[in-house]
C-alpha cells in the first residue's frame, strides 16, 4: 500500500496562554523525540521510500531535502469522499493552515497560514494561491477560490514559512494547487454528490492524449440551500488544461478556467446569545437588506516551458482575466446620507494580467552542484469601483431596501506589482545544501475619482521593499534531516483593505505596509517501522512583525483597518504518518500558535467611528487566530479490496473575536466517517462513497469575524451532516 501523501509537525514555550487551552510545549517535544528516536535503528536500513517531489520553491526537489516546510496532498487525499468545491475540505491536514468554510458563499473561506491572513473579512490574504502557475492571488494580496476546481486537481503544496516571502507581496504561505495532465487513455468521468441541506454536486469530465498533445476538460455546478437561513448559493465552474510537446525541449500549456455565481446570500454573523439561541437562523438585517453576492470570473494563461541546452531552462507564463462582483451589504439608509458615504451597494468590475519570465541555470561550484534561477514578474490589476445607495425614496422613509439606489461612488483604481527575485540552490558538501533568496517588489497604488460632488479623493501611493531568505540543511543520515531558515516578509494592504476610510471618502492611503522577520527550526525523519515506512517532520518558528494591519471597524459587511503596531506570532507545526499493521495507517498533524500584539493602540468598538478611542493592551491575541489545531486519521484499506474506511478527528482551539478579547469562540473537537468502496470492470471503474461529519452533532462557531461593530462575531459551524457520492469513469 502506498504511503497517504500528507501534510507535516512542531514546538515552543508560549507565555500568557492558560495551560488548559495549550498543551505544555515541553511535553509535544518530548513525545515527538521519543517517536523519533523509537525508530533511530532502523533508520541505517531504510530503504528509498520514494520522496515526494515538490516544486514551491521554484525547482523540482525531493521535499525531504528542501530547508522548509512544504507538504503536498495527493489526488486521493483531495477526494477522501469530500463534496470537493471547498479548500478546506482538504487543508485542515495542514499543521499550520487553518481553512474555515463560513457556511457562507458570499464571502468566501477562511484561511490563515500561522496565523497570517486570519484578519481577512472577505476573500483570501496573507498568503499567495496559484492553479496550475497561474496567480490566483492579485498583485494587490488579495485572493479569491471559488474558481478552483477539485475535482480535477492532482495534488495540491503548500508552503509556510520564510520561504514563502520568495513569492513576493502576502506571503505568509504559499498554495500551489496542480490539474491532472490528460493521458496517455482517453477517460469520460461523470461525478455526483448531494448531502444535507440540499447540497449537490454534479460534475463531467474528459481527458486524454492525441499525440503530443494532452487535454483534461472539467465541468462543474454546485448548490445549496445553505446551513443557516439566507445563505443558499450556486455556483458553476470550468476548468480546461491543454498541453502541447512541440519538440522535445519545448511543450507549451494552456490553462482556462472560469466560475459563475448568480447569487450566494449572506446570512451575516450572529451575537453570542443568538448563536446559542439558534445557530441555523440569520441577523434579521440580512434579510431586511437581502445582503448577497454575485461572481463571474474568466481567466486564461499560457505557460511555455523551453529547455536551453543541457544546463539551462526557461519557463514563460502569461495570463489574463476579468472579473465582475455585485454586493449588497447591510448598511442603514441614514448612514449612507453623508456626502462621504459610498452607499451600501458595490459593483466592482476588474481586468488583470501579469507575466512572469524565468531562467534557471544547473552548474557547479567548488566542484559541488548548483543551481540557479533568476525571474521577473509583472502583474497589472485595473479595477473600476461603483457605490450605489441601497434603497430608493428618502432616507428617512425608503421605498425600498436592498435594491440599487443612487450612484455615491465612481472611481478607477490600478494596482501595479513589478518584481526581480534570484535563487541559488548549491550542495556545498555531501551533507550540507544551502538555499539563498533575494526579492525586490514594488507595488503601486492609484486611484482616480470620478465622482467629484463630495470631493476628489484622487491619489496614489508606492510600497517597495526587498526580502531576503536563507535556509540551510543537514543530512545528519539519510533519513534524518534538520534545517534552519530565516526571512523578512512584506505585505501590503489589499485594494479591499484601502477601499474604505474610517471617515468615508476615497482609498485609505493612509495604511503602512507590514514587514516582518521570520526564522524556523525543523527536522524531517522517516524510518522503517515493524509495519513499514515512517516519517515525521518537526518545526518550531517565530514571526514578528512591524506595522501589523488590523481591522479598524467591521459592521455591515463593511470594513476599515488601521496599523497597529508590533505583533509576535510563536508556533510549532508537526506531522506524523506510517502504518499500523493489518491494513491501518495513521495520520495526525499538530499546530500550536501563540499570536499576540506587542505594543498597546487604540481600536474602535463601534461604527461608524472616524476615530479610534478606545485602549487594547499590549499582550492581548490577535483574534481570528486558534491557539490549537489537531488533525488525525485512522485508515483502513484492505489490499485489492477497492474498500476504504476512515475515522476522523479535528480539534480546534478557542478564538479571540476582537481585539480586546472580550469574547472567544469556544474550543471544539469533531469526529468524521468516511467510507468508499471502488469497482473496476471493462472499461468501467465505478466508485462510491458516504461520508458522516461531525458525528457527534457538536454545536460550534465554525470560523469568527473579526471586530464586528455590532458583536455578530459568530458564524455557526452545521450539526451533523451527510454527505453521498458516485464517481464513474470509462476509459476507451
Amino acid at each position: 500500500m502506498p504511503t497517504p501523501s500528507l501534510p507535516s509537525f512542531s514546538p515552543e514555550p508560549q507565555p500568557g496562554v492558560q495551560p488548559s487551552t495549550f498543551p505544555d510545549p515541553t511535553l509535544v517535544v518530548a513525545v515527538a523525540c521519543a517517536a523519533l528516536c523509537a525508530g533511530a535503528p532502523a533508520w541505517a536500513q531504510t530503504q528509498d521510500l520514494g520522496a515526494v517531489v515538490v516544486t514551491a520553491t521554484r525547482t523540482a526537489q525531493p521535499a525531504f531535502d528542501i530547508p522548509a516546510s512544504i507538504d503536498a496532498l495527493d489526488a486521493d487525499a483531495l477526494s477522501a469522499s469530500q463534496l470537493q468545491v471547498n479548500l478546506s475540505e482538504s487543508l485542515a491536514r495542514v499543521p499550520g493552515i487553518v481553512a474555515q468554510n463560513r457556511q457562507n458563499y458570499a464571502q468566501d473561506l477562511q484561511i490563515s497560514s500561522r496565523g497570517f491572513g486570519a484578519r481577512s473579512t472577505f476573500g483570501v490574504r496573507g498568503l499567495r494561491l496559484f492553479v496550475d502557475g497561474i496567480p490566483a492571488t492579485m498583485p494587490d494580496g488579495q485572493g479569491q477560490t471559488s474558481h478552483i476546481d477539485l475535482t480535477s486537481a492532482d495534488r495540491i503544496e503548500v508552503l509556510r514559512g520564510p520561504f514563502s516571502t520568495l513569492y513576493g507581496n502576502s506571503s505568509g504561505g504559499v498554495v500551489n494547487i496542480f490539474t491532472q495532465d490528460g493521458g496517455p487513455d482517453t477517460v469520460a468521468e461523470l461525478s455526483a454528490a448531494f448531502g444535507s441541506d440540499h447540497a449537490h454536486r454534479v460534475g463531467v469530465q474528459l481527458s486524454g492524449q492525441q499525440g503530443a498533445a494532452q487535454y483534461l476538460i472539467s465541468a462543474n455546478r454546485f448548490q445549496t440551500d445553505g446551513y443557516r437561513e439566507h445563505s443558499a448559493a450556486e455556483r458553476s465552474t470550468f476548468n480546461g488544461k491543454f498541453s502541447l510537446a512541440t519538440s522535445e525541449d519545448s511543450r507549451w500549456t494552456l490553462v482556462l478556467n472560469s466560475v459563475d455565481m448568480p447569487e450566494a446570500q449572506d446570512p451575516l454573523g450572529l451575537t453570542r446569545t443568538d448563536w446559542q439561541a439558534d445557530p441555523r437562523q440569520v441577523a434579521s438585517v440580512a434579510t431586511l437588506y437581502n445582503t448577497r453576492k454575485s461572481v463571474n470570473q474568466s481567466q486564461a494563461g499560457l505557460i511555455l516551458n523551453q529547455r536551453l541546452g543541457r544546463d539551462d531552462r526557461l519557463q514563460w507564463t502569461s495570463y489574463y482575466g476579468e472579473r465582475e462582483t455585485v454586493q449588497y451589504q447591510a448598511i442603514p439608509p441614514t448612514s449612507q446620507q453623508a456626502a462621504s458615504s459610498p452607499g451600501g451597494v458595490i459593483d466592482l468590475s476588474r481586468n488583470y494580467w501579469g507575466q512572469d519570465l524565468r531562467w534557471t541555470h544547473s552548474a557547479t561550484l567548488l566542484e559541488r552542484p548548483l543551481e540557479f534561477t533568476a525571474g521577473l514578474s509583472d502583474d497589472i490589476l485595473n479595477e473600476h469601483r461603483l457605490g450605489f445607495q441601497s434603497f430608493t425614496g428618502p432616507a428617512a422613509n425608503p421605498d425600498a431596501l436592498g435594491v440599487e439606489g443612487s450612484l455615491r461612488r465612481n472611481e478607477l483604481n490600478r494596482v501595479n506589482s513589478f518584481d526581480q527575485y534570484l535563487q541559488a540552490s548549491w550542495a556545498f558538501a555531501s551533507d550540507w545544501n544551502a538555499l539563498l533568496g533575494l526579492r525586490h517588489s514594488k507595488v503601486g497604488f492609484v486611484s482616480s475619482d470620478r465622482y467629484l460632488s463630495n470631493g476628489n479623493d484622487s491619489g496614489s501611493t508606492t510600497y517597495e521593499a526587498s526580502t531576503p531568505v536563507a535556509g540551510l540543511l543537514y543530512k545528519l543520515s539519510n533519513d534524518l534531516h534538520l534545517y534552519a531558515s530565516f526571512g523578512r516578509g512584506f505585505e501590503t494592504p489589499t485594494l479591499n483593505e484601502l477601499a474604505y476610510r474610517p471617515g468615508g471618502g476615497g482609498l485609505n492611503f493612509g495604511l503602512a505596509p507590514a514587514t516582518s522577520r521570520q526564522w524556523e527550526l525543523g527536522t524531517k525523519a522517516r524510518w522503517d517501522g515493524w509495519a513499514g515506512p515512517w516519517s515525521a517532520n518537526i518545526a518550531y518558528y517565530e514571526a514578528r512583525t512591524n506595522h501589523e494591519i488590523a481591522v479598524l471597524t467591521n459592521s455591515g459587511g463593511r470594513s476599515t483597518y488601521q496599523n497597529v503596531g508590533r505583533t509576535l506570532r510563536q508556533g510549532l507545526d508537526a506531522s506524523l504518518t506510517g502504518p499500523l499493521g493489518h491494513e491501518l495507517w495513521w495520520y495526525a498533524a499538530l499546530a500550536t500558535l501563540n499570536a499576540r500584539y506587542r505594543d498597546s493602540f487604540l481600536t474602535c468598538t463601534a461604527a461608524p467611528c472616524t476615530t479610534p478611542s478606545v485602549d487594547v493592551a499590549a499582550g492581548k491575541r490577535i483574534p481570528g487566530i486558534p491557539d490549537l489545531t489537531f488533525y488525525t486519521e485512522l485508515q483502513w484499506r484492505p489490499q485489492a479490496s477497492g474498500f476504504e474506511t476512515a475515522v476522523e478527528f479535528r480539534q480546534v482551539g478557542k478564538v479571540a473575536v476582537d481585539d480586546r478579547n472580550t469574547d472567544a469562540a469556544p474550543a471544539y473537537g469533531v469526529v468524521n466517517l468516511r467510507v468508499s468502496w471502488t469497482q473496476k470492470t471493462g472499461g468501467w471503474t465505478l466508485r462510491e462513497f458516504a461520508r458522516l461529519d461531525n458525528v457527534g452533532d457538536r454545536h460550534y462557531a465554525g470560523s469568527v469575524i473579526v471586530n464586528e461593530g455590532n458583536s455578530r462575531f459568530f458564524e455557526p459551524a452545521p450539526g451533523r451532516t451527510w454527505l453521498l457520492g458516485l464517481n464513474a469513469g470509462y476509459t476507451f
